[in-house]
């Protein structure tokens, strides 16, 4: 088969054996897989802790075709169409046991079980892979791949609102950034019920954001976002902030933009380490979360609001390239992306 494989040589397509699905596995034709950031990241010279040799596959979050079951599977039938989360943890420690497997406490130790597409294990920018049946997520005939591939970037969102942060119908949330898991953030957000202020640097991106169900939007280089989350609140502040930009003062802006006793979720990567202000956070009572990537199934329910239509997570996907052309792509993915954080601004 063919792969997209990050060695010494840098970024190459190469020919590869196909693998085979052991016990508990199926082997996934590989339909679309996602380009973004923290891929462009990797072929710059960042390491996210491959443990699998010299060269690696990347590419993560990815949707495709059941075409081979492992010994065992029973949930999945030939010609299935899934969604793959990245994370499959070692199902043996205490956070996988809870279902917390982005937090796994053998992270990056494959010779354990535990597996993260395109980041300590060989990803998907191939024509087949395998995954263990506990990633796999069931895709609506009436859905495109492209969409489906979505449904991991969606599930993190969903993970950090309604597993991490408990984000209750009714509340004022507010998304600073808007890269896809900001975007998917307000379009979860806003089906869980919310009233949803997205806040960023570009109009294109804040005019999705409206699409996706935000009810305010804010540009922060035309508006101070904190001042007018406290106008809409009448002063309170909002029930919780998720935090997608990666600013380098975006977690004092949420300290502020929150109650008393409210809620700040992070879900981006600063380039470097920021100054904090504890004590504002402290005199708040503020409650913090932090998450890496999808979790508790997450994906499962953020697919069953994508399939519901309750957000259009296809205003999110922007180009489509053929295997051949990923260094036009990773170009493209250069020039979408000017914040300092992975998850973007």
């Amino acid at each position: 088969m063919k792969a997209v494989t990050l060695g010494s040589d840098g970024v190459e397509i190469k020919e590869l054996a196909e693998p085979k699905p052991s016990q508990s596995q199926v082997l996934v034709k590989v339909k679309s897989c996602g380009l973004n950031r923290s891929d462009l990241l990797e072929t710059q010279g960042q390491s996210f802790g491959h443990t699998g040799g010299d060269t690696k596959i990347i590419g993560g979050e990815f949707a495709g075709e059941v075409v081979e079951l492992g010994e065992g599977v029973t949930e999945f039938k030939l010609g299935d169409r899934v969604s793959v989360e990245i994370h499959a943890g070692c199902g043996r420690c205490e956070m996988c046991r809870k279902g917390w497997y982005t937090s796994c406490l053998n992270y990056g130790f494959a010779s354990k079980g535990h597996k993260a597409n395109g980041f300590t294990t060989d990803g998907a920018f191939a024509e087949y892979m395998t995954n263990r049946t506990q990633t796999l997520v069931h895709v609506p005939d009436e859905m495109s791949d492209e969409e489906a591939t979505l449904a991991v970037t969606a599930g993190t969102s969903m993970y950090t609102l309604d597993v991490m942060g408990g984000l209750f119908a009714g509340q004022t949330m507010v998304v600073t950034g808007p890269g896809p898991i900001g975007l998917c953030a307000v379009g979860v957000a806003s089906a869980l019920g919310a009233e949803v202020v997205l806040t960023g640097t570009r109009d294109n991106r804040l005019e999705i954001g409206k699409k996706l169900g935000a009810s305010h939007v804010v540009n922060v280089k035309k508006q101070n976002p904190v001042d007018f989350v406290k106008e809409l609140t009448e002063g309170i502040g909002a029930h919780y902030v998720l935090e997608c930009s990666g600013a380098a003062n975006a977690i004092n802006d949420a300290s502020a933009m929150i109650r008393r006793g409210g809620k700040i979720g992070l879900a981006a990567f600063p380039s470097k380490p920021v100054e904090v202000d504890i004590a504002n956070l402290v005199r708040n009572n503020a409650y913090i979360y932090a998450t890496r990537g999808e979790g508790k199934s997450a994906c499962h329910r953020a697919m069953a609001l994508m399939a519901q239509k309750r957000f259009d997570a296809k205003l999110i996907h922007t180009h489509t390239f053929p295997m051949k052309d990923l260094q036009t792509g990773l170009k493209y993915t250069c020039l979408l992306y000017t914040s300092p954080s992975p998850r973007d601004s």
